[in-house]
């Protein structure tokens, strides 16, 4: 019943943003960041324990703003979402500004035929760059998603990925089936920013030893496919730009556990020049520094 309960209040809210429609619904993010800044304070301690561990260097009122300023940017994402199975094709594709050379690194990348590992972050809009960037190469991406808790929800979430023209892929499944995706020459797309298992591999991160899951770097190794990341920032009006980028395999070390751990801390350190850049955009929101 809880279940329910919960998705018939998530169609409610995406109703209304539809009535309102994208632009004006957009402006009610600050309103939003409000009720879940001070009345509803989802997670307010692991965002102010993350900010302050990653930015020693500011003070209470710096991080106040950026925590602020974070829940507006979730408050954001979480309205485009909402609508975004009722985007058209064309809109879809125009949702984001791409550069040339960035869809030119991925179908190039693509002509290699090892298939695509594209990596990307809880930053921005993370649903619109996989849905957007596929479309305007016209190209499917098969995107590793993890399933949400509520079963209603999950299907809403997964027709609205797939509703142009992408794939999923459970995160539950082996894998042995997303390596079946790369050696089949797709393009696998994944969020790579969760923090991993206690007994996991280590890079560093805003300043600490972070635990992190060698997936993409075990998958790269395994395939020879190419790595690339990619985050899509949203800008003062709302539109979002992307940034790509390949992750270099040059010098890597000589063991296989060593040139993981490296691939990690590469990839780990072009999401931390973003997250350095655009604090307020990345989701805060899960205890990164648990252990």
């Amino acid at each position: 019943m809880q279940n329910k309960l919960e998705y018939y209040l998530f169609l409610l809210f995406s109703l209304f943003f539809r009535l309102l429609g994208l632009k004006t619904a957009r402006r009610l993010s600050g309103l939003l960041a409000g009720l879940f800044y001070y009345f509803i304070p989802i997670r307010k301690e692991t965002v102010f324990e993350n900010l302050t561990k990653a930015f020693p260097e500011k003070d209470n009122g710096e991080i106040k703003q950026i925590a602020f300023n974070n829940y507006k940017s979730f408050s954001t994402a979480l309205i485009e979402i909402l609508l975004m199975p009722y985007l058209s094709r064309f809109e879809i594709e125009n949702i984001l500004d791409t550069p040339e050379e960035g869809k030119q690194l991925i179908l190039n990348s693509y002509k290699k035929e090892k298939g695509v590992i594209l990596l990307s972050a809880h930053f921005g809009n993370w649903e619109y760059i996989a849905a957007s960037v596929s479309a305007q190469i016209n190209e499917p991406f098969y995107v590793i998603v993890k399933s949400q808790r509520n079963p209603y929800v999950n299907n809403w979430m997964n027709r609205a990925r797939t509703t142009w023209i992408n794939k999923i892929v459970p995160l539950g499944v082996s894998v042995r089936e997303i390596f079946k995706q790369l050696k089949e020459k797709h393009i696998v797309a994944m969020v790579a920013d969760q923090r991993g298992p206690s007994d996991g591999i280590r890079v560093n991160f805003l300043g600490r030893r972070s635990s992190v899951y060698p997936g993409p770097a075990m998958l790269a190794l395994k395939t020879g496919a190419p790595v690339l990341f990619g985050i899509a920032v949203r800008q003062k009006d709302y539109s979002y730009k992307v940034y790509l980028e390949e992750i270099s395999m040059d010098n890597l070390p000589e063991s296989d556990e060593d040139k993981i751990i490296e691939i990690s801390q590469r990839h780990t350190d072009i999401l931390e020049k973003y997250i350095r850049q655009y604090p307020e955009q990345w989701l805060w929101m899960h205890k990164r520094w648990k252990y």
